[in-house]
């Protein structure tokens, strides 16, 4: 029971990427659109004083905020495309029609049982407007839900063939026509059993809001501690897009959720301060500044005559993790060998959160420097107060080196340049530690010096046979394999590049960084993988 709870969250985890990952983008098309409108440049540049650009920006602006407003139905279809194992695309277009047929059913329901509320107002009512249709007010979780219960009813029917007259309606057909009448009997038990799930969740809300600092700091330190897991995703997600991570009315509209709510007071210019909820997506402290200071750490302390591998090491490391928010090479590089650096890491991390809450500081760098730039350099000193955000950083980066050197000489830890004599300098993965424990060492498999990359990555998991399917997140390969001890992590991490290797059951992750994407559409080739499948 344990493995298939770990196997479910750990698809769920992975399916949660599809719709997490575009809506930075509409954030910073905001953001851009935001340049536009923004007063205080506009006196500072006069050309942008016309009516051209600051109706693009406008356009711009107005129109990717409906993004925001249509969460529901992004994460329905991206859930159930990344769950479906087969016909994604059919997964993806039958969960847009049970999307449909809910909302409906819903509404109808509601009025018939007299429930619906007349209100020039629904806000604070528990019911909200859904694309076009008033129904109870299930924001994010509603696509949650149905996406889910698509991609269960998908994976198991998508492939039922039907008979005579009937072949007709099957395959996707019917995966809809069974969709229909569970969608319909979910529409009327929420009607009546959502309101205290809502409940629920907002005292949760409240809860946490109530806790104050001690809150953000147990959120930001989950928030690494949970990545060898990968469940990292599962911590902030629920903050970032529900009510847990705030409420509030934006130019007469309500968000919920963190991101949602800054994106939504980006693109207002008659917002003159963020609000607090901002500080939950208030992640890139250890990214662009502390990691950096224990890659120097680990530099300074490596011996005299490893010094040039481990900087040949740590600097492409450091610079993928300030400018991209990377962090996994530099975390891989300790996270198992020195495990007590990465428990400080964690507490470090959740404790930079904190001091931008108390120096009331609103601006974010979830995904490194680029992401910085384009989200609060345009809004101004006095949105975010950025110019503090760079005060903490350097303060952390400080913190960083002095706790990372101190730790690693007074406890000989044996990170990058440090290693005994006779050991390679590299990147650790889990693996490698637990050999190194059992005087081990790990299996080495048949030169593959003929085969592609592809080939090299799929021979080093044990072959094609065992693996049962392949996919991505932004910066790790994830796998789910027969046998997962056939896995050989020296080829994976000495052949091809992966900075570490995570094996949780039958979920293995390979983490290679920004280039994954690329690596698994090779990896799909050389299985013989179509997109569709």
């Amino acid at each position: 029971m344990r493995e298939k709870i770990m196997d479910g969250l750990q698809r769920f985890s992975k399916a949660m990427f599809i719709p997490v990952l575009i809506l930075p983008i509409a954030g910073i098309l905001i953001a851009f659109g935001n340049l536009f409108t923004n007063q205080r440049l506009i006196e500072t540049v006069p050309f942008l004083d016309n009516p051209v650009t600051t109706g693009f920006g406008m356009i711009l602006s107005g129109s990717l905020v409906a993004i925001l407003n249509n969460l529901g139905v992004i994460f329905c279809v991206g859930l159930a495309i990344g769950l479906a194992k087969k016909k994604k695309a059919e997964a993806g277009f039958t969960s847009l029609l049970g999307y449909l047929v809910f909302v409906n059913a819903m509404n109808k329901f509601m009025d018939l049982r007299g429930l619906l509320i007349s209100a020039d107002s629904l806000q604070g009512t528990g019911q909200a407007v859904v694309l076009g249709v008033q129904i109870l007010d299930m924001g994010v979780f509603l696509g949650i839900i149905l996406g889910i219960v698509t991609a269960i009813i998908h994976n198991r029917y998508c492939e039922k063939e039907l008979n005579n007259a009937f072949q007709i309606y099957g395959g996707s057909r019917f995966v809809f026509i069974v969709l229909i009448p569970v969608v319909v009997l979910l529409a009327v038990l929420f009607t009546y059993i959502w309101p205290f799930f809502q409940s629920g969740i907002n005292s949760l809300g409240t809860l946490i809001n109530q806790s104050g600092n001690f809150g953000i700091f147990l959120y930001g330190m989950l928030e690494r501690l949970l990545i060898p897991t990968g469940l990292h995703h599962l911590v902030y997600t629920p903050f970032l897009y529900t009510s847990l991570g705030g409420v509030q009315e934006v130019g007469g509209q309500i968000y919920e959720g963190a991101r949602n709510i800054y994106f939504a007071e980006i693109a207002d210019s008659s917002v003159s301060m963020l609000s607090k909820s901002v500080i939950w997506d208030a992640r890139g402290i250890s990214k662009m500044f502390g990691l950096i200071g224990a890659c120097l750490a680990m530099y300074q302390t490596a011996k005299p005559e490893n010094k040039q591998k481990a900087k040949a090491i740590l600097i492409p490391a450091a610079v993928t993790s300030f400018i991209a928010g990377v962090t996994e090479p530099i975390e891989f590089s300790f996270m198992f060998i020195a495990p007590i650096l990465f428990v400080v890491h964690s507490i470090l991390s959740g404790l930079s959160m904190v001091v931008l809450n108390i120096l009331n500081v609103r601006a974010i760098g979830p995904n490194g420097f680029i992401d910085f730039l384009l989200y609060n350099i345009p809004l101004g000193q006095a949105k975010t107060n950025w110019i503090m955000y760079i005060v903490v950083g350097l303060m952390f980066f400080a913190i960083y080196y002095v706790v990372f050197r101190f730790l690693i000489s007074k406890l000989n830890l044996k990170t990058i340049g440090r290693e005994d004599e006779g050991q390679e300098t590299k990147l650790y993965s889990k693996k490698d530690y637990k050999d190194s424990k059992n005087g081990q060492t790990a299996p080495q498999t048949e030169s593959a010096g003929e085969y592609s990359l592809a080939g090299i990555i799929v021979d080093a998991l044990g072959g094609s046979s065992n693996i049962e399917s392949v996919t991505n997140c932004y910066t790790r390969l994830r796998l789910t394999l027969n046998q997962p001890d056939k896995v050989n992590e020296n080829i994976l991490k000495n052949e091809t590049g992966a900075s570490g290797i995570i094996i949780k059951d039958h979920n293995v992750q390979v983490v290679y960084g920004l280039q994954v994407n690329g690596i698994r559409k090779s990896v799909d080739e050389y299985l013989g993988i179509s997109e569709e499948e």
